[in-house]
């Protein structure tokens, strides 16, 4: 029960960072164009705010419960008296999991805080040049994010 548990907030994790990437470059992005470029930029700052909020936790979900998941079928399996040889799906997931928090991190902590202060001192140029950094990035990490799901059902 535990596991399954585990494994079901691992999966919620990972469709609220996905689900939310996806949303808010295909769609939130898109329609905010419309917006004059000072209004549009304390949108996406707001946003992006509250989204990173929620991803923070996601990320941390995802890391535990992996880890947990991953240490569990571990210590079972070499208890059973096997080796334990991950599966390719699981180390795929892993990698590329693992390099998109570290994308996270850096669209987060640095990226977003230069789209704050910019926002805060009124400098639409500068706002729209770090916008701009974190869009890059996040499309980045969706399309790793979509590789993932796939290994995941491909693979596993």
């Amino acid at each position: 029960m535990l596991y399954a548990t585990l494994k079901l907030l691992h999966v919620l994790s990972i469709i609220v960072w996905i689900g939310g990437m996806a949303f808010a470059h295909l769609c939130l992005r898109p329609a905010a164009q419309a917006l004059d470029a000072p209004l549009r930029l304390r949108l996406m700052h707001d946003t992006l705010q509250r989204f990173f909020r929620l991803v923070s936790v996601a990320v941390l979900v995802t890391l535990a419960s992996g880890v947990w998941m991953i240490g569990r079928v571990a210590k079972e399996t070499v208890q059973a008296g096997l080796p334990f040889n991950m599966p390719l799906g699981w180390t795929v997931m892993v990698v590329l999991g693992v390099l998109m928090m570290a994308i996270f991190g850096h669209i987060r902590f640095a990226l977003f805080k230069r789209l704050s202060r910019a926002v805060t001192a009124g400098e639409g140029t500068a706002g729209a040049a770090a916008l701009a950094s974190i869009r890059t990035w996040v499309a980045i990490n969706l399309v790793l994010g979509v590789l993932v799901v796939a290994a995941t059902v491909l693979l596993v």
